[in-house]
């Protein structure tokens, strides 16, 4: 279980990075809080894939808090 407990794992969803650096399990949490959610598109990745995707598609990466999770969305 050693990869699995290293924080190495992303989560991706259709709105791009979600959270990056997670153990499996905390990825596996975040997945499941995302879905009750009604999020799209969501998936387990390691940390080395979510930033290919991220180049890939043009995410604002940059805009991970050190946590590694996306700022929340605010409203005016």
């Amino acid at each position: 279980m050693g990869e699995l407990s290293e924080q190495r794992w992303s989560v991706l969803s259709e709105r791009g990075c979600e959270a990056i650096g997670l153990t499996y399990a905390d990825a596996l949490e975040l997945m499941h809080r995302l879905s009750r959610e009604k999020v799209s598109g969501l998936c387990v990745i390691t940390n080395d894939a979510a930033r290919r995707a991220a180049l890939t598609e043009n995410s604002p990466t940059g805009q991970l808090q050190p946590n590694g999770t996306r700022p929340k969305d605010r409203k005016p």
